[in-house]
């Protein structure tokens, strides 16, 4: 697969053009200030990635709601005009160097573990994550049990989700990622453990995915065909990476038949490994399964980073976009090297160290 051209055609998500499908995926780096606000080290850090030649930059998860939505100290939101205001220097930066960005939108639930608006979380029922907070988020201790999410809540939630998506559209971002995975509260519904709801939300895998259903199609509504839409899912999460969902394949295709009849242009799977079988031994991939149910466009993430597995997951119809994470943080501009053939970096773990949150040395030296 000489210079691994699957990776190189350029792609359509919705109203979005791509210049090629490689993407930055999110990732949590906590360097907002403490109200919220996307600040000029932001904007060095995303243009970086752009100028490397990733053609989509997915943001960082971005809090939706100034109630329970915020998970992290120092966590971006774009739950306010002000907020919306300062993330304007982001997207041009990154439109300035020829890619397109989308804004994760994100509340984390009951994986919560920071927040200046309240010190308690909330979930779909009175049941605590697994494990322990993050400590290069700066949490501590194992997570609380939240309180039970009211319905009164539960539509705070879905009226936040779609504020923050009209938020990011008048920002000037290209699209929105509605955050269903890793943990946070939607993926906390969609989880049996997590979730002992007995209501129209719980129990059947068709209850437990309705609330990421309603804000979907809630957000798709809002923003209108001109502004890309997705979700991300995953079956893994912070607090329990080897989480499976226990209906299995046939699971799958209840989530993704359900999330793709709202209207949405793309779904984002995220494995440990993205080319891996979903369930068992064999099988298909989380990714392939999401396409094969959906018939929209798929990003995979997960342990891409070399490219000749990137390649092959497009060529082979697995998926139609890459999105890479610690491979990005690793090389700046993977998909230039790529292209060329030339060497990879490795990974530095100062990155994470003492908190994840963004190093002089991660920013665009020209801005």
């Amino acid at each position: 697969m000489p210079h691994f051209d699957p990776l190189w055609t350029s792609t359509r998500i919705g109203s979005t053009e791509l210049p090629n499908r490689v993407a930055l995926a999110p990732m949590t780096r906590v360097s907002a200030t403490e109200d919220g606000h996307a600040t000029d080290r932001m904007a060095s850090y995303y243009s970086r990635f752009a100028r490397g030649g990733f053609g989509l930059l997915i943001t960082e998860g971005i809090y939706t709601d100034t109630a329970h939505s915020q998970g992290y100290l120092f966590q971006p939101g774009i739950a306010t005009a002000e907020q919306a205001d300062s993330w304007v220097k982001v997207v041009d930066a990154v439109h300035a160097r020829g890619s397109r960005i989308f804004a994760q939108l994100m509340h984390a639930g009951a994986q919560g573990q920071g927040s200046r608006f309240v010190e308690s979380t909330i979930g779909p029922s009175a049941v605590a994550p697994k494990g322990d907070q993050l400590g290069f988020y700066r949490g501590e201790g194992p997570y609380p049990v939240p309180g039970e999410i009211t319905p009164e809540q539960i539509e705070q939630v879905r009226e936040g989700f779609v504020n923050a998506a009209l938020n990011a559209k008048a920002a000037g971002f290209d699209g929105v990622e509605i955050h269903g995975a890793n943990g946070y509260l939607l993926d906390q519904f969609l989880t049996d453990y997590l979730n002992q709801r007995t209501d129209q939300y719980g129990g059947t895998a068709q209850n437990r995915v309705r609330l990421a259903v309603e804000i979907c199609r809630a957000v798709r509504d809002a923003v209108g065909a001109e502004m890309s839409v997705g979700i991300r899912i995953s079956q893994g999460k912070v607090s329990d990476y080897t989480h499976k969902w226990a209906g299995g394949a046939e699971e799958a295709k209840t989530i993704f038949t359900a999330l793709a009849a709202t209207g949405i242009d793309y779904v984002h799977t995220t494995e440990y490994r993205a080319d891996a079988p979903a369930f068992g031994e064999d099988g298909d991939s989380l990714a392939f399964l999401a396409k094969r149910h959906t018939g929209l466009t798929v990003i995979a993430n997960g342990n891409l980073d070399e490219p000749e597995a990137a390649a092959a997951l497009i060529a082979d119809g697995q998926a139609d976009v890459i999105a890479l994470g610690k491979a990005a943080l690793a090389t700046r501009d993977w998909p230039r090297r790529a292209r060329s053939n030339d060497s990879l970096d490795e990974l530095d773990g100062s990155v994470f160290s003492p908190i994840a949150d963004l190093k002089d040395w991660e920013l665009e030296p020209s801005v």
